[in-house]
């Protein structure tokens, strides 16, 4: 691989561009992804926000969902942002019973759990594996993470339900390997630096 490796975004729903901008401004060549050809090209795949169960239906529809599952078993690196994290889930609480799950993260995630859109909150994150202070999040219809499995990395918590009096550490970012997740959106800021770690994952795997 070259220096600037070749990832994709699932062109589906959610924040597409905005990805394909952070990436390339970390230091990849960013395309959309919507069929398995093109699935098949890619030295790496984010997974954007969006709505997970309409999301997994597209997959199954554009024949996508199979391929996707055997690469990331195969190892190619993945970053799932807020839905994204949920289908690179294991299983996922309070989704719909046929909700496809791609497996690449050891990781119970709880769909919608930090509330509605009218519940969407901001915060500052110490985030592990990245550098020079805190992470600004957008959390709109967050997940968390309800239980990770022993190979996975905990990289940012969040303490506190806004309105709410329950004061717990959610589980927010994780990493098991080359896959990469955040219950937020880092597309949403200007900040590159969870784009950039993903862009050298992507380096290391090669």
């Amino acid at each position: 691989m070259s220096s600037e490796p070749v990832i994709g975004v699932l062109a589906m729903q959610g924040a597409v561009r905005e990805h394909v901008a952070m990436l390339a401004e970390a230091g990849a060549r960013a395309v959309p992804v919507r069929r398995a050809a093109e699935l098949s090209e890619v030295d790496g795949l984010v997974l954007p926000g969006g709505e997970s169960t309409a999301m997994s239906k597209l997959l199954e529809t554009f024949e996508l969902l199979e391929p996707l599952r055997a690469r990331i078993a195969g190892g190619m690196p993945a970053f799932g942002s807020c839905a994204g994290m949920i289908l690179l889930a294991r299983q996922t609480l309070d989704g719909r019973p046929d909700q496809q799950q791609l497996g690449g993260l050891d990781v119970v995630v709880r769909r919608n759990a930090f509330g509605r859109q009218v519940d969407s909150f901001e915060a500052d994150l110490d985030f592990a594996e990245v550098d020079d202070g805190p992470v600004h999040a957008v959390f709109i219809r967050a997940p968390w993470v309800e239980k990770a499995g022993d190979g996975v990395e905990v990289l940012a918590t969040v303490s506190g339900v806004p309105g709410g009096e329950d004061d717990t550490a959610r589980i927010v970012a994780v990493r098991q390997g080359a896959v990469l997740a955040t219950a937020f959106h880092p597309e949403l800021t200007p900040d590159v630096r969870v784009h950039r770690l993903f862009v050298d994952l992507v380096r290391q795997a090669a």
